[in-house]
């Protein structure tokens, strides 16, 4: 972690599966009865530092999980998460549709990433990208803390990004489970709050 000063324009928020399948009642997980308060309140916390990020030049981009149609359209979901979340069923996060979006509360994303596990970093095009727009900088938020939102701050890591996670930007599914991951990001990024950062983003 660095603490010279990078331009807005050189910096995104990144926001992890914040989509209609996640939070919306009538999506998969809100049909399932698989909510979390805390998981609903995050679109109108970040759409302030979403509308900042944008007036100042930065970007906007959202990682967005997939289940990848396969044969018939059935959706191809890995045998832990199969196990993890049996709901989950042929329509859920397919590519392009409703379900699959970013909430619109928090749209229009620059650019949006398909991911397939955890780390947006997994077998996408998200480091091409960020190296493409130069962007050296990541303010990371989304859901969840532990699982989406980790794994993506350790691989920027480990990619030299420098990368700040909005504490009050993410949340898991329990405030627990959420503090424990949080401390424990602690050494290989900055965590900080959208209302310091935004401060911040101000002065740049």
């Amino acid at each position: 972690m660095s603490d010279h000063k990078i331009p807005a324009a050189q910096s995104a928020l990144l926001i992890v599966d914040l989509q209609n399948d996640f939070l919306d009642p009538k999506g998969a997980y809100g049909r399932a009865g698989q909510t979390a308060a805390d998981i609903a309140a995050l679109p109108p916390r970040l759409k302030p530092f979403a509308d900042l990020m944008r007036a100042r030049g930065g970007f906007v981009i959202s990682t967005q999980f997939t289940l990848v149609p396969g044969k018939g359209g059935e959706p191809m979901i890995s045998p832990h998460l199969k196990q993890l979340r049996p709901f989950l069923a042929k329509g859920d996060f397919l590519p392009g549709a409703w379900g699959h979006q970013l909430v619109d509360m928090l749209q229009p994303a620059d650019v949006t990433i398909e991911k397939i596990a955890y780390s947006a970093f997994y077998m996408t095009r998200l480091e091409w990208v960020l190296r493409k727009c130069g962007i050296e900088k990541l303010y990371v938020a989304g859901i969840v803390t532990n699982g989406g939102v980790a794994s993506t701050v350790r691989d920027a890591h480990i990619r030299d990004f420098e990368t700040v996670v909005l504490e009050d930007g993410c949340a898991a599914f329990t405030a627990e489970t959420h503090a424990t991951a949080i401390a424990a990001l602690k050494p290989v990024c900055r965590v900080a709050s959208i209302a310091e950062v935004m401060k911040e983003l101000a002065a740049v």
